[in-house]
């Protein structure tokens, strides 16, 4: 479930002596073709800053940069022309000292910068390094997961790959939640759990649920009470919380699955009761979905580890009127083999009142055992590995 968090963007007003406390960065900037570099103030779970400053990088690369904050934030140093940051810094002190080596190869990226007078600058860096590296491993692990796919291999060497890069996963949730729980700041707190949480669907990590983000953000607004930007997103997330109660306790789990009937591709109709005997995912998506896009790759590989254990999937496509194409298209492009249905009716389809998720939305799906009871609904990521590896021993 995602979790949005607000965006805090404390303006500078006018009065001088309303900005809040001042803070240096300095620093030398070298392989680098621009002139000027950028001090960019990033509220809270935004990704995209305000400039607060702009430096002259002198010929031997020594720049100074000035800012005014009430409380600590995150801020980039960014080139005009370069489309990602060169690094990140929190005003924890009201000097540091910030070098920055840009890639010979491609200058739109840093090879190191060093950072001098800022704990926790520096521990936001030491989190950065550590969780990116740990990514790289589950990158190459992907990679021959990949390459084995193409080859038609035993199950057993893809399954010690799934083991591999969930266990990777574990450590790098275990790693977060730990740096986390220990945040000497709360710029670095929301720095760090936004860091997780963006990362974690590109790269199917367990995201951090609601629940455990309460908890981590309820006690970290008891270390930091004064801080305003953390207020801010406590506040959001318990709007969040009234609003998704109603979504996050299973309404089908204990129920018999409503039947229904719904055309294939070819045209041919399709009950939902003619699985009966297996235990059957019926996964409700549709091609403009990028939740449910991002979610294919979980699917596939769980459908991959258990098709041979009495499990089958029915996919049932929300997909709109006269995209019969699209729709077919991402079926083939996210080698989706299993059953495929779709009136192409979009939100107008028939199950979606019949099970009742028009506002929890989609990827939405359940989890149905061979006698056609529910058992199971809205699982996601590792968490649908885990359930089918419980009832099908």
């Amino acid at each position: 479930m995602a979790i949005v968090f607000v965006a805090c963007d404390f303006k500078n007003p006018d009065k001088p002596g309303d900005q809040g406390e001042p803070f240096k960065i300095s620093g030398t900037i070298t392989n680098s073709n621009s002139t000027i570099v950028y001090l960019e103030e990033v509220p809270a779970g935004n990704s995209e800053g305000t400039i607060v400053d702009s430096s002259v990088i002198g010929k031997d690369g020594k720049y100074t940069l000035k800012g005014y904050a009430r409380e600590s934030l995150v801020y980039n140093l960014r080139l005009s022309q370069n489309s990602f940051p060169l690094a990140a810094v929190i005003n924890d002190v009201p000097e540091m000292t910030l070098n920055v080596e840009l890639s010979r190869e491609n200058n739109q990226f840093a090879e190191k910068y060093e950072v001098k007078g800022s704990p926790v600058s520096q521990e936001m860096k030491d989190f950065m390094y550590t969780f990116n590296g740990d990514l790289q491993k589950i990158y190459i692990v992907s990679r021959q997961m990949d390459s084995l796919h193409k080859k038609n291999p035993a199950d057993s060497s893809i399954v010690k790959l799934i083991a591999e890069r969930k266990q990777l996963g574990d450590e790098i949730k275990d790693f977060s939640i730990n740096a986390l729980n220990k945040a000497k700041d709360p710029a670095l707190f929301l720095f760090e759990l936004g860091y997780y949480q963006s990362t974690a669907n590109g790269f199917r990590l367990e995201p951090v649920d609601i629940r455990e983000v309460n908890e981590l953000i309820t006690e970290a607004t008891k270390r930091f009470p004064a801080h305003q930007a953390l207020k801010a997103v406590k506040t959001r997330l318990d709007e969040q919380l009234t609003q998704m109660k109603q979504s996050i306790e299973p309404k089908w789990v204990g129920k018999q699955a409503p039947d229904f009937s719904l055309p294939d591709a070819n045209g041919k109709q399709i009950k939902l009761s003619s699985f009966r005997g297996k235990y059957v995912l019926v996964d409700f998506w549709a091609s403009w979905c990028m939740p449910c896009r991002a979610e294919n790759p979980n699917v596939v590989e769980a459908y991959n580890k258990f098709k041979g254990k009495n499990f089958a999937i029915l996919g049932v496509s929300l997909d709109n009127p006269g995209e019969k194409d699209k729709w077919l298209d991402a079926v083939k492009k996210d080698n989706l083999t299993w059953t495929q249905v779709s009136d192409l009716k979009g939100w107008e389809s028939a199950v979606v009142p019949m099970y009742d998720f028009g506002q929890v939305g989609i990827p939405y799906n359940i989890l149905v055992d061979p006698e056609g009871m529910i058992i199971a609904e809205r699982l996601k990521g590792t968490g649908l590995e885990t359930k089918l590896a419980e009832v099908l021993k």
